[in-house]
């Protein structure tokens, strides 16, 4: 399993060598944008909106807008340096709480943790720690050049860390609009919801839910690939500079060649004409 972070976490004097590892992947389907005519797949290009041009890489900085049209430009090194001296920091478990305590909407994204070298007992102890408090805990740890919240908990006899969204980045449910303030429902009508979710309810076992969308499109994609209902990208021609050069030469000779004996004979008869005429 890929490891995408390497550090260690502490709680009082207890330091765990640990490393990340993604606990969960995206198994959507990604489609490519073809152009229809020739079925070539589309580009997106960077582009400078003023000089309307295609920037490079090494051309591009980075910048934050404090406001419309006006940037403070922060260079690579100044973000490097920042995000190690954070990064190589100990991760701290600052506080143990419920996970009940923590609503849903708050999680982000999972990582599993494995011991690092020297790390196996503190690792077993922080587990069984957790287990047998049935907490979890509160710890602040950079990735990707962000400080993230996350909570540390037993999954399967594995620690996991989950990142979880500060407060401020939780949209207030106060501000969705049309909720109704009220409940104006009736006991009869209450009562029938209550029995119907009494009859659905069950044990949760998530190996009978399947991604029923993804199963059908990836039986659409393999019947047409079997059918042979297939497209294949038109390349684009390259006109070498070469065959440019030789059409050139040529058209030069051709031009350049010498009359031929019936436009001399023309010639000649025209000027005998003249003369006669003369």
């Amino acid at each position: 399993m890929h490891t995408m972070w390497k550090g260690s976490i502490s709680f009082g004097l207890v330091n765990i060598p640990i490393k990340l590892h993604t606990a969960t992947e995206d198994k959507d389907i990604k489609l490519r944008t073809l152009h229809n005519k020739c079925h070539a797949p589309i580009k997106y290009e960077k582009i400078c909106s003023v000089c309307e041009e295609e920037v490079k890489p090494e051309d591009i900085v980075k910048a934050y807008e404090y406001t419309k049209g006006k940037f403070v430009i922060l260079d690579n090194e100044e973000l490097e340096k920042l995000r190690k001296e954070n990064e190589e920091k100990a991760v701290e478990i600052i506080d143990f709480v419920k996970i009940k305590e923590i609503d849903p909407i708050y999680f982000d994204k999972t990582y599993y943790m494995s011991p690092n070298e020297g790390g196996s007992k503190a690792y077993s102890l922080l587990r069984k720690a957790l287990q047998e408090s049935q907490k979890v805990g509160l710890a602040k740890i950079i990735i990707r050049s962000k400080e993230q919240l996350a909570v540390i908990r037993v999954y399967e006899n594995t620690l996991v860390m989950e990142t979880i969204h500060y407060p401020d980045e939780v949209r207030k449910a106060g501000d969705v609009p049309n909720v109704p303030s009220e409940d104006k429902v009736t006991k009869r009508e209450l009562d029938t919801a209550i029995l119907l979710i009494d009859q659905l309810t069950t044990v949760f076992e998530p190996e009978k839910y399947t991604d029923e969308y993804r199963t059908a499109l990836l039986e659409l994609i393999e019947s047409k690939r079997t059918g042979k209902e297939t497209v294949t990208a038109s390349t684009k021609e390259v006109t070498s500079n070469v065959t440019d050069l030789m059409a050139a030469l040529q058209a030069s000779i051709d031009r350049t060649k010498p009359k031929t004996k019936k436009a001399a004979t023309s010639r000649k008869k025209a000027a005998v004409k003249v003369k006669k005429e003369a």
